[in-house]
């Protein structure tokens, strides 16, 4: 994947450089490239997503009872 932008004449780097992080992070280079820093078990993998569907799970179903820290009922 290549990602082109162009640096506008008399622009400061500082800007420019801010313009490309943000390209980066849009593009999801940023997030692939973390991903693959350190190797995975697909096992490892399938665990991390279940746990991290559990959790949703978990969290909707908090919200829809209103349940959650420091909450009384209705006054």
């Amino acid at each position: 994947m290549s990602l082109r932008m162009r640096v506008h004449d008399r622009e400061p780097i500082a800007l420019a450089l801010r313009r490309f992080k943000k390209l980066l992070e849009r593009s999801g280079m940023t997030k692939e490239l973390r991903k693959r820093q350190h190797y995975e078990k697909p096992c490892e993998a399938r665990r991390r997503a279940k746990l991290r569907k559990e959790s949703a799970i978990r969290k909707a179903k908090m919200q829809a009872t209103g349940g959650g820290y420091g909450r009384s009922g209705p006054s």
